[in-house]
């Protein structure tokens, strides 16, 4: 049997096995656009998991880990892999549900969830990928559990048919086959797997190599939280996940917070699909226990005496506990907006249209699902609107919508910069909620991207080599020209985009390591052969990764 204590050493094994070979995992990406990084993507994501794993206790059930590793992954995820990758555990989380420990078909049952609830969430799925690997490793471990009663044949099983399905990526999907490598998702997959199984087969975890594992949070020095103690107003932190109930005498977890919030302070409570993740710091631990128990049955109880712990200054933070000191703001207003974006100057640029939160990535790191949660949070508005301005970043974003309660979150699926600063100015307060996302949305599809970088692998793409280095002219996505001349490819690029009969505006965004004098460069080129017919904006960016980003509408 699988217990609770194996799947959470499991889960640290894991972290650390893909950890150590993450930046191989990202060298799989074959699309040579320096922003592949789907192995640091899965990496962090279960490093969140691992890091809430290390806080349980030996005697914690199959259930309890799970469902922790489940909301941590959630809230801990990066990119669309790292989505996928906690909806997998999510729907091991319900295969385990009500468990100690896990048999041969409660094993099987949890990967049959973990397909349907990452199915679910892609809408068109591409075979050749992380899904497939996922789904092969399902029926294996299904079609084990009707010969055979021990549930690590049935995890041996289905670790070794993911590993047969990693191997046939290429042959599903030409572009693997083109470049000779595997998937770069089913890689990371089969390492955490293989990672889990190390626990599991060897009752070995996996060790970190050179410091690239989970590391610990380091505690405050004693004389530090020993002068704290006096500052405490809410001596009590308690911390626990709500298991809804359908008989439950409550179900709205906005009365919870209203409750919590008259009694402390420090206050978190999230509504999960059927969980409730409540924190909290008061002077009245049981009220808050015989308020929460209304809601249904409570798990991963923790409640410290935090004067205790000052006064005797032996408790810091402890290895892998996670300190939540939320930012929220009361939704006083009718309309918020929080965007995603990188770089001084577009962080400047979309506070000037009105974005209330920047939350910083997207080029160059992903924010995680909890980056994005923080930010609505912090947003002052019933409505909040999130621009993505990634494609990559859009799962991740979506997932924070089941999380909020006390206000609506409005994904919008914009997939580049230029597309989320033309949704904004499209912005209607006047409008309704509904009126506004059709609008900003046909406003943003109607904005052609430019974007001029450098290759960070050599690679083909539509017959073309691409050496390491080499600059690239993307038009909506796609690789159309490659040269040395960053000003050059930003002509040709943006040239290629714009037909006088449809366009009029084009707006040159200049990154770091791009020069005033390059970008008016560009600027000069563009206007010699449009004269009238273009209106030209120059805006200093100073986003990495990308040389230009322009927009043509």
């Amino acid at each position: 049997m699988i217990t609770g204590l194996t799947f959470r050493d499991s889960i640290i094994s894991a972290a650390n096995n893909i950890a150590n070979s993450r930046q191989a995992v990202d060298a799989l990406n074959i699309f040579p656009v320096p922003d592949g990084d789907t192995g640091t993507n899965m990496s962090m994501t279960i490093s969140a998991a691992a890091k809430e794993m290390a806080a349980l206790s030996d005697s914690c059930t199959i259930e309890e880990a799970s469902a922790k590793c489940a909301s941590a992954l959630l809230r801990g995820a990066r990119g669309n892999s790292g989505v996928i990758l906690s909806l997998i555990f999510r729907g091991f989380s319900k295969g385990f549900k009500g468990l100690k420990e896990a048999g041969a078909k409660d094993i099987a049952n949890a990967f049959k969830e973990g397909v349907d609830a990452a199915y679910k969430a892609v809408m068109k799925p591409t075979e050749g990928t992380i899904l497939t690997v996922i789904r092969e490793a399902k029926d294996a471990a299904v079609e084990m559990a009707k010969i055979q009663d021990e549930p690590l044949e049935v995890a041996f099983a289905a670790l070794q048919a993911a590993k047969e399905a990693l191997a046939k990526t290429p042959d599903l999907l030409p572009v693997l086959k083109k470049a000779g490598v595997v998937d770069a998702g089913g890689q990371g997959l089969i390492l955490i797997f293989e990672g889990m199984e190390s626990v599991w087969h060897n009752g070995v975890i996996v060790q970190p190599l050179d410091g690239s594992g989970v590391t610990p949070v380091s505690a405050p020095s004693k004389s530090t939280v020993a002068n704290a103690s006096d500052d405490i107003e809410f001596g009590y932190c308690s911390e626990f996940l709500i298991e809804k109930s359908e008989s439950a005498k409550e179900k709205d977890p906005l009365k919870l917070r209203a409750f919590l919030e008259s009694i402390g302070d420090c206050v978190v409570v999230v509504d999960d699909s059927d969980i409730i993740k409540v924190h909290v710091h008061s002077n009245e631990p049981g009220n808050v226990i015989q308020a929460a128990l209304k809601y249904g049955q409570l798990i991963n109880i923790k409640i410290d005496n935090m004067r205790y712990q000052h006064a005797n200054a032996e408790v810091g933070v402890k290895e892998g506990d996670k300190v939540i000191e939320p930012s929220v703001s009361a939704p006083e207003n009718d309309y918020g907006f929080v965007a995603v974006c990188a770089g001084s100057g577009l962080e400047e640029l979309f506070k000037d249209i009105g974005a209330d939160v920047i939350v910083s990535g997207g080029q160059t790191m992903n924010p995680s699902t909890d980056d994005i949660l923080g930010a609505v949070m912090n947003t002052p508005a019933k409505t909040v609107f999130v621009l993505p301005n990634n494609k990559n970043i859009i799962m991740a974003a979506e997932q924070v919508i089941p999380l909020v309660s006390d206000r609506e979150v409005r994904v919008l699926q914009t997939k580049t910069i230029p597309q989320g600063i033309s949704a904004m100015l499209a912005f209607d307060d006047t409008s309704t909620a509904d009126e506004n996302q059709m609008t900003m949305m046909e406003t943003a599809q109607a904005v052609e991207t430019a974007q001029v970088t450098f290759a960070a692998r050599d690679s083909e793409v539509d017959g073309k080599a691409v050496h390491e280095g080499e600059i690239m002219g993307l038009c909506n996505g796609k690789i159309k020209f490659i040269g040395n001349d960053i000003v050059d490819i930003a002509y040709k690029a943006t040239d290629k985009l714009f037909k006088r009969a449809e366009h009029s505006l084009i707006t040159i965004i200049y990154g770091e390591g791009v020069s005033e004098e390059d970008a008016a460069k560009v600027e000069e080129k563009l206007s010699s052969k449009y004269g009238s017919d273009a209106e030209i904006s120059v805006v200093n960016g100073n986003q990495p990764i990308y040389y230009f980003i322009i927009s043509v509408e």
